[in-house]
């Protein structure tokens, strides 16, 4: 089976906690604090392995999460970093939130890494909050969170070459015949449900891949048939060879065929038309072809190249092969890294920004104050209650983001119930 889009769950490991711990030795009888840091999470990586060419394993397996760092130990010892977790996954996998919808990161070619989700820091021992004033504190901090999230993951064929056109036309045919490629053929619609790939080789020793889309339609862009599962599959290929049906036996005018598709794909992605094609007239061994094609040519120019071909009768073909070969010596194959370069861009520029969302306040049905936001969270997943000098630290934490005057200003009292994740506190004046 071919999957070429699925969502999954990953989620990054939380930092180790830091502990606190105090030392005693021979000549220092007064000690100190030595409580180590916890070691860091693992990352969840995604890595292209171009041994694979579906998403289908993950149908089995959906949730991906990394191993959280080790507690910090005594004599200041730092736990051990987990290590991370990595992914592997087809090359062409695009890596979306699919929440945001923000693209992640584009999986091209081979051993190529992401980092999909980070990891959380280790917390911080004892030894981190020594002071003048305190010399023998006790507080320390749990490990941060690591990231969690959904991605959605699409699969984009990558091939040089993508053959298109109405069903039927004999693209799964000509992909058969100049290829050791064995696609579904048979005398109806839609015979092809899944991109089929296929090696091609010129007599003069170059090669190239060659992709056969399942059919399109009008309609196509806005999913009518099967547009929008394979649409994208287009969006790879350096080159298109547009499959036209000369022989019009299903009634069909074939410039009005080929100007259908092309409206489709320019829908779909207007980039798409400015990417070289090439007319293939298909079935020219039927009666009727060639008047077809001479009308069919007055639609153009004369600098307009249109090869006639019979996939049933192999005729044309060398010509064809050669032509596509020709064309995409012209065209570079970093056609697509444009893209990429443009999200690492966007991730390497960084601008002071005040951040407003530290917190949120809104009002629970019984009357509760109801806290929220990263900032806050990520303060109280890393605060250990079971010790009172780290609560009085996350209660000056608050007081800093302006939390308990915000509070007073949404009309919290004395004895009002506030609560921030699973944990209930009273405000105190």
């Amino acid at each position: 089976m071919f999957v070429d889009q699925v969502q999954v769950f990953v989620k990054a490991g939380d930092g180790g906690n830091g502990i606190v711990a105090f030392r005693r030795e021979k000549y220092e009888p007064m000690g100190g604090p030595a409580g180590g840091d916890g070691g860091r999470g693992g990352d969840v990586i995604f890595e292209v392995d171009e041994g694979l060419n579906t998403l289908m394993d993950f149908r089995y397996q959906k949730h991906f999460k990394a191993t959280r760092g080790e507690n910090g130990m005594n004599k200041s010892m730092h736990g051990k970093n987990a290590d991370p977790l990595v992914v592997p996954v087809p090359p062409g996998t695009t890596v979306k939130n699919a929440d945001t919808g923000k693209v992640i990161a584009d999986l091209i070619e081979h051993k190529q890494r992401a980092v999909i989700a980070k990891a959380g820091r280790g917390g911080r021992g004892n030894i981190h909050f020594s002071n003048a004033r305190n010399r023998a504190p006790e507080i320390a901090e749990n490990g941060e969170p690591g990231e969690e999230l959904y991605v959605q993951l699409e699969l984009k064929v990558l091939a040089d070459v993508g053959l298109v056109g109405f069903p039927s036309v004999g693209k799964s045919t000509l992909l058969s015949v100049v290829s050791a490629a064995k696609p579904k053929i048979a005398d109806y619609h839609f015979t092809t449900l899944n991109p089929n790939l296929g090696m091609v080789r010129t007599e003069d020793d170059r090669s190239f891949v060659i992709a056969d889309l399942p059919g399109l339609i009008e309609g196509a862009h806005e999913g009518v048939g099967l547009g929008h599962q394979f649409l994208r599959h287009i969006e790879r290929t350096r080159l298109i060879v547009h499959v036209v049906d000369m022989s019009a036996a299903e009634g069909r005018d074939p410039y009005e065929d080929y100007q259908t598709i092309n409206q489709e794909l320019e829908q779909y992605d207007e980039r798409l038309m400015e990417r070289t094609q090439l007319i293939v007239a298909n079935k020219m061994d039927m009666p009727g072809a060639e008047e077809q094609l001479e009308q069919f040519k007055e639609h153009f120019d004369t600098s307009q190249k249109i090869f006639p071909i019979s996939a049933l009768t192999k005729s044309g073909l060398s010509e064809l092969l050669y032509a596509i070969a020709d064309t995409l010596e012209q065209i570079p194959k970093n056609t697509f890294e444009t893209e990429q370069e443009d999200l690492q861009d966007e991730r390497v520029i960084y601008r002071h920004e005040k951040d407003d969302e530290s917190f949120r306040i809104t009002r629970d049905p019984d009357g509760a104050y109801v806290l929220s936001g990263p900032q806050i969270e990520r303060l109280f997943k890393m605060t250990d209650f079971n010790r009172d000098e780290s609560v009085r630290r996350f209660a000056r934490q608050m007081r800093h983001l302006g939390i308990d005057e915000a509070l007073r200003k949404r009309g919290a009292e004395d004895g009002d119930t506030v609560r921030l994740l699973d944990f209930e506190f009273e405000f105190v004046e």
